[in-house]
């Protein structure tokens, strides 16, 4: 944070390592990649890229977005140990600008039942891997983990500890979502307060959503002094989620003059950056979500229809074009250009390189030719599939399906594989939809568990696009796929086949296997 703008609230984005944790959510390294990139577009201050000790995949990604990604710092988790800070280190170093974010359980109940150390024994190893950090990088974070259950008094104390140690961001987090706003007002005024030199550093918030006031008590803690606010897209995350951070920026942003803070977000960047980590995870936007959902700005009351025609600000306290949200309806046809094409999306809020825009314009033209119509939402859903459809191993080749009233469905599908090999199934079921999906676990070997199937549209007519959403069960954990064509069945393949992908490329790099990851997720739960 800058010291000549103490009104400045920095924006850590977790949705890469606490984001993730939400089941089904877990991300490619190139989706991560992606995902970092756009959140860099978007202006953030801080990408928490993941928790390099977790597995050598993740350890990976976050090298991977700490080189490729300039522009906000680049941060990596790690347990206050010397081996997680060596791999948060090694990790981070390549960044322009890397931070090491460490952190250590406080409260009773943690010292009590999952570390067993007592208070000094906790302020010892919290002094000892800040010190550790600080000696291989400038910038470091520090956590006490269940901070809003923990002794205020004893609070102090390790805050204290960890500012004398080097710590130059200080994070306060309900790891829970126990607090209420008037307690975590009270608790960072406490501190800045009662720490010496605690101007000298800049406290943070994370707050977790268990009883729905994430965003109510990351507000609060600003009002109390926070000027880092941790958040992640859509709100994803553990349990309930985390802060949202859609709707931090903008409650900053629409009522400045009560927080008297500001943000350095690019708002208009907002919406697509949400659609796209919708995509990526499988985990769709509710429709009345604040902000960001379908319902936001629509209107179907006949005396909010009246005030909105008279004046927008009757019913809207601020404009979908503040969020990167469009009104416009029909945009292109199969005759429009590829100039126009690229106008268009970047309106829409994206920005692509060359070969993304070549490619998103080939599936643009060959969509035309199979609708009438087109709508901003077609152009979003072909963006937004332009990575997470194409990296194999498995990919479709063909497609035959059909069913009848009152009889099985059937389904004849032919799958090729990277290293060349030819799957061909044929396979009956409940209607079309499910042989489909069993004649692919027939062709790839990968028995899952069906948890859900949904389709919902993505732009408007009878001949729309159909987005696809399924979530499977396989290895004790949950995984997500999507896709979208105007095909529903064939969207619902796709989205199954992005699942079977999924789990071969964990399979095969080891991330599914429970070496490193169920570590990693008791470390990941824990801020």
């Amino acid at each position: 944070m800058s010291k000549h703008d103490p009104n400045r609230v920095l924006i850590f984005d977790t949705t890469l390592r606490d984001g993730e944790q939400s089941p089904g959510c877990s991300m490619t390294p190139d989706e991560k990649l992606r995902v970092a990139r756009a959140l860099a577009e978007l202006g953030v201050d801080v990408i928490e890229a993941g928790f390099p000790a977790a597995s050598r995949g993740d350890w990976e990604s976050v090298n991977a977005i700490a080189r490729q990604v300039r522009g906000p710092v680049i941060c990596g988790l790690a347990r206050c140990n010397r081996d997680d800070i060596d791999k948060a280190w090694t990790a981070v170093r390549d960044a322009e600008r890397p931070r090491i974010h460490v952190f250590l359980a406080t409260s009773a109940i943690h010292r009590e039942h999952k570390l067993k150390m007592a208070k000094e024994e906790i302020i010892r190893t919290a002094v000892e891997g800040v010190r550790l950090a600080r000696s291989l990088c400038e910038d470091i974070e520090f956590s006490p983990e269940d901070a809003s259950r923990t002794e205020l008094d004893f609070l102090t104390e390790v805050v204290q500890a960890a500012v004398d140690a080097g710590a130059s961001t200080i994070n306060v987090p309900d790891t829970v979502g126990y607090t209420t706003p008037q307690e975590f007002l009270e608790t960072f005024a406490h501190l800045r307060r009662h720490v010496r030199g605690a101007g000298q550093v800049t406290f943070s918030v994370h707050c977790h959503d268990d009883l729905g006031m994430a965003v109510a008590n990351s507000l609060s803690a600003v009002l109390g002094g926070a000027r880092q606010v941790e958040c992640t897209i859509n709100g994803i995350g553990e349990r309930a989620g985390n802060c949202s951070l859609e709707e931090i920026v903008m409650a900053i942003r629409t009522r400045e003059q009560v927080f008297g803070v500001h943000t350095a977000i690019q708002s208009q960047k907002l919406y697509p950056t949400c659609r796209l980590v919708s995509s990526i995870t499988g985990m769709p936007i509710p429709r009345n979500k604040a902000v960001t959902g379908e319902n936001a700005f629509a209107h179907e009351s006949g005396i909010h229809q009246h005030g909105m025609l008279r004046h927008a600000s009757t019913y809207e306290i601020m404009r979908p074009k503040d969020v990167g949200l469009s009104r416009t309806h029909l945009v292109l046809g199969k005759h429009s250009g590829r100039h126009a094409f690229r106008e268009r999306v970047r309106e829409l809020g994206f920005e692509l390189d060359e070969a993304e825009l070549n490619r998103v314009f080939e599936r643009f033209k060959a969509l035309a030719d199979r609708k009438k119509e087109l709508f901003d939402g077609d152009i979003e859903a072909l963006v937004m599939k332009l990575d997470t459809e194409s990296g194999g191993p498995w990919f479709l080749e063909r497609l035959e399906s059909g069913s009848k009233s009152g009889g099985d469905g059937h389904a004849h599908v032919v799958l090729r594989h990277a290293d060349g090999r030819v799957a061909e199934q044929r396979a009956n079921g409940d209607g079309p939809v499910d042989a489909a999906f069993k004649a692919i676990e027939d062709a790839t070997g990968i028995r899952v568990k069906l948890r859900s199937f949904e389709v919902r549209s993505v732009s408007e007519g009878e001949d729309a696009q159909g987005e696809a959403l399924v979530t499977v069960e396989y290895g004790g954990r949950t995984h997500r796929g999507s896709s979208v064509t105007t095909d529903i069945v064939e969207s619902g393949v796709r989205a199954f086949l992005e699942v079977i992908n999924r789990i071969e490329l964990g399979r095969q790099s080891g991330r599914a296997s429970a070496d490193g990851r169920v570590d990693a997720r008791a470390a990941q739960a824990a801020v």
